[in-house]
């Protein structure tokens, strides 16, 4: 049954993050696999072969980026040098294709969001303005991998590991082009091999276990996706 007015709750699972909730006012049924692990600060509705995800980006752990006097403040981690900016609501809309469709050539990611976390904060991709190489950039990162740019949108470049504490082998989000991204292990514990330049293969997950094309978190660059495999919807923030 499709439910209009109230939100319908779902269960978040195997992310490794606090017991929390995704709201949709879709049936979940309706949903592709793993999109019910998104987390209450995510909402989620369809339009045509797209589902819409809207999130105010706001991570839901502990980091310096808060700012001193919230409950979610701590003390920057020893060789922490963090940013200027500060942690703020967003207003980011992703259309993320409810079928992915393999792309006839990968194409290069863009700067800004290239998919979201299932807690709801925005993933970039490997590299810092300029499309030049992080360097300097990864010493301001969080103690789960995470900062926020210039306007203050928080993000994360690297596997986001407050989300993969529980498990390395995880579902952390989905990219733009519709496809899931995995910690950097397999349910076997062993580390992802085989992946391809945008940083992906094929194969059965706990999610999709028929099959599919997949990303995995990487320790060197791309670190998350190096381009998009499948045909990506929009971001606007």
């Amino acid at each position: 049954m499709r439910l209009a007015l109230a939100p319908l709750v779902l269960a978040l699972a195997g992310c490794g993050a606090a017991a929390t909730t995704a709201s949709s006012t879709v049936n979940p049924a309706d949903l592709p696999a793993g999109f019910v692990q998104f987390s209450s600060t995510v909402s989620m509705r369809l339009e045509g072969n797209y589902v819409v995800v809207s999130t105010s980006d706001l991570p839901n752990h502990k980091s310096p980026y808060w700012g001193a006097g919230s409950a979610n403040y701590e003390a920057p981690q020893a060789g922490m040098a963090p940013n200027p900016s500060s942690i703020a609501a967003q207003t980011y809309v992703l259309r993320i294709p409810r079928t992915p469709t393999p792309s006839a050539s990968p194409a290069d990611t863009p700067m800004d969001a290239i998919g979201v976390a299932l807690n709801g904060v925005v993933f970039f991709n490997q590299y810092a303005a300029g499309r030049v190489a992080l360097g300097p950039e990864i010493v301001s990162f969080d103690r789960y991998n995470g900062h926020p740019a210039p306007r203050n949108n928080y993000h994360y470049h690297f596997e986001p590991v407050y989300l993969t504490q529980a498990s390395q082998s995880a579902l952390m989000g989905f990219i733009l082009d519709g496809y899931p991204i995995y910690g950097p292990k397999e349910t076997n514990g062993s580390t992802a091999s085989g992946l391809d330049a945008c940083n992906g293969h094929a194969h059965a997950t706990a999610e999709y276990p028929g099959g599919t094309y997949h990303y995995h978190a990487v320790g060197a660059p791309p670190y998350l996706v190096g381009c998009f495999h499948g045909v990506a919807g929009t971001v606007t923030n």
